[in-house]
Parts: structure tokens; C-alpha cells; sequence
């Protein structure tokens, strides 16, 4: 679909550049056969070539203005987009590193356990304190 409006924006582009090349080619063969004088048909030639000119010189204003108008929306959501991202993968930062210290305090805690379950183990107590008979 995107290649579609792609490809009929540069096809309209297209199309308007061969209509307006048509369109002057086709004045200027209708003014050589125009039954006038060199001095009429050369001031006629003139007047279309400047017309020509002008519509030429307002459309490429209009297709300027429009790209600068895509530009800044593409430029504003490019933004929108790269902040987005941003603020994603700073939040999966933080998350992240609140998973690894978590990790590393119960590795701690279970540590810690473990070397005091294995210190009370290890020192047998004489005699035995459930046993008093």
C-alpha cells in the first residue's frame, strides 16, 4: 500500500510535467499555423513561454511547500518516535538492573543462611540438648 502512494506521488509529478510540456508544444504549433505576421506569432511565442514559465515557477512552489510540510510532520513524528524508544529502553534499564540487585541481595541473603545453617552444624553441642536422661 505504502509503495502505492509512493509511487502515485512521483506518477502525479509525472504526469503534470508531461501535460504542461504537451500543453506548450501544442500552443506553439497552433500559433505556427495561426495564419499572422512573424512579429504577432513571435510575440504570441513570448507570451506562452512566459505563461509557461509562471505556471511552471507556481507549481514547483506548491511542490516545494508540500514537501516542506511532509518533511516537518516525518521530522515531528520521527521525534515522537525516537523518544518513545528512548524512554522504553530506559525504563527496560531500570527494570533490568532492579532484577540484578535483587538477584544479588538473595544471593547474599541465601549465602548468609547458608553459612550460619552450616556454623551451627558444624559445632556439635555436649550433650545433646533434647536428651536429659
Amino acid at each position: 500500500m505504502e509503495d502505492e502512494n509512493r509511487s502515485g506521488g512521483s506518477d502525479v509529478a509525472t504526469r503534470l510535467t508531461y501535460l504542461l510540456i504537451g500543453g506548450g508544444i501544442g500552443a506553439i504549433i497552433a500559433l505556427l499555423f495561426a495564419p499572422k505576421s512573424g512579429t504577432e506569432l513571435r510575440g504570441d511565442i513570448a507570451d506562452v513561454t512566459r505563461k509557461g514559465i509562471d505556471k511552471t515557477r507556481e507549481g514547483a512552489r506548491y511542490v516545494g511547500d508540500k514537501a516542506g510540510e511532509y518533511y516537518g510532520t516525518v521530522r515531528e513524528k520521527a521525534g515522537e518516535w525516537t523518544g518513545t524508544v528512548r524512554d522504553t529502553a530506559s525504563q527496560k534499564r531500570g527494570q533490568f538492573s532492579a532484577a540484578v540487585e535483587a538477584g544479588r541481595q538473595a544471593y547474599s541473603e541465601e549465602k548468609r543462611k547458608t553459612e550460619l545453617s552450616g556454623a551451627t552444624e558444624a559445632k556439635p553441642t555436649y550433650p545433646p540438648q533434647g536428651d536429659l536422661s
